[in-house]
């Protein structure tokens, strides 16, 4: 809302909610938002107490409209690909929403609910409350990294799609001339990156699933995984 006859505008943490919502996460920023509803900056922090604050405030809004769907009839590992994959086509909706994600999770209320909604679904497979913390935070955090690199690439397809091809190629054309090198990855199968995405998520899930089984108390997961790290 503009200044009036010079008076400085009046507003609202919920107009600041709306604009950030308008801007979107990728876009955010105090001036940006301060800018759109035609105030200063200073007028902004009077209902947010930082970037950090703005970052919250819209970013939790956001995670506030994702429902997790647990399916009763998944094992552990289809629900915890389940889990990790609505993350995932959640995140790619709201462009930038994984940036505030990756720096900390959970930040805010959105975050929360969602972290105990997915312990709660541990539980009722066996976990106890510690380990399923343990383990839901482990694919999130995989999931959020993965989603990151998927979203820096669409990005630099945006941005410049010809010069991203030229890149892939020039990398193609130096396997190609590598000795050792050329055969393998010519071999290799063209996986989309669905496909790509789902299969990384399966392994590391098998992985966590292995040295994380339901029943077992989170502090004698955390002693083999010490011992097992002193021995490399």
């Amino acid at each position: 809302m503009p200044n009036i006859g010079g008076r400085p505008a009046t507003i609202a943490r919920d107009d600041i909610l709306r604009a950030g919502r308008e801007l979107g996460m990728r876009r955010l920023s105090v001036k940006a938002v301060a800018a759109r509803l035609g105030v200063t900056a200073t007028a902004l922090y009077r209902h947010v107490e930082s970037r950090w604050g703005l970052e919250r405030l819209v970013g939790e809004s956001i995670l506030a409209e994702l429902r997790l769907r647990d399916d009763p009839g998944h094992d552990l590992e289809r629900h915890l690909l389940s889990f990790a994959l609505q993350m995932r086509g959640f995140m790619l909706e709201h462009p930038g929403l994984v940036t505030y994600l990756q720096l900390l999770f959970p930040r805010g209320d959105g975050g929360q609910r969602l972290l105990n909604t997915e312990v709660d679904a541990l539980v009722r497979r066996g976990y106890e409350p510690g380990a399923a913390i343990v383990l839901s935070g482990a694919v999130a955090s995989l999931t959020i990294a993965m989603t990151a690199s998927e979203e820096n690439s669409m990005a630099a397809e945006e941005a410049d799609g010809a010069g991203l091809d030229r890149e892939r190629q020039a990398v193609r054309d130096r396997l190609a001339g590598d000795d050792r090198l050329a055969g393998p990855s010519a071999a290799l199968p063209q996986v989309p990156r669905p496909e790509y995405v789902r299969l990384l998520l399966t392994a590391s899930i098998r992985g966590l699933i292995g040295s994380c089984p339901p029943g077992r108390p989170i502090a004698g997961m955390v002693a083999d995984l010490a011992a097992t790290g002193k021995g490399l």
